[in-house]
């Protein structure tokens, strides 16, 4: 009699249906921690780009206030033709405005009107009315002239000066009077040309 041997071969879909539970729970478990270390080591990765891009903004910063330092700032520290021209050009336009005589105030005011504005246009405007009546009334003549102008600080369109004037004072009948005056003056680039905007007596 012949024996028969059943050999059976297990079907993989066919498995511990216990087993396959145990392992989707183990699974489970295993996952958020290897998703957080995965992201912990992006995370790691990151920082020393994210150090470099922070040194690189502060170095930025500090090249740039250094930069930016008012010495650095002034131009009239280094542009020496636009320094000479607006020292040239204040220099020129205080004598103009500051020089009269009893024939010519006229010319005085339309040299003012062209020359000075701002602040500086409304005090003169205001004063001149005066001047011209003493002009008149007295035989008075003033002839100004600026004797040394220093741009104390030059930006891009303004300017800043310390400027020295002597003032000849003559009236009809008597000696001439020689004077000195300081005065700090803001002008400012417009239309091409430098104008007094600022006046202040020291």
């Amino acid at each position: 009699m012949r024996r028969t041997t059943d050999t059976t071969i297990e079907d993989p879909s066919h498995t511990d249906p216990d087993a396959a539970v145990r392992d989707e729970e183990a699974d489970a478990v295993r996952q958020p921690g290897t998703r957080r270390r995965a992201s912990r080591r992006r995370s790691l990765a990151s920082l020393p780009v994210l150090a470099l891009l922070a040194a690189g903004a502060v170095f930025f910063v500090e090249a740039q206030q250094l930069r930016d330092t008012p010495a650095t700032a002034n131009r009239a520290l280094t542009d020496t033709a636009e320094t000479t021209r607006v020292a040239g050009d204040v220099s020129s336009a205080l004598g103009k405005v500051f020089s009269y005589s009893p024939q010519s105030t006229a010319v005085t005011k339309e040299a003012a009107k062209r020359l000075l504005a701002g602040k500086a246009l409304k005090q003169y405007a205001a004063l001149f009315g005066q001047v011209e009546k003493q002009a008149a009334d007295q035989k008075l003549t003033l002839t100004s002239q600026a004797v040394r102008a220093g741009v104390t600080r030059l930006g891009t369109g303004s300017a800043h000066l310390l400027v020295f004037l002597d003032q000849v004072y003559e009236r009809e009948g008597k000696a001439a009077t020689t004077a000195a005056a300081q005065l700090s003056v803001t002008a400012e680039l417009r239309g091409g040309r430098w104008v007094i905007v600022d006046i202040t007596s020291r």
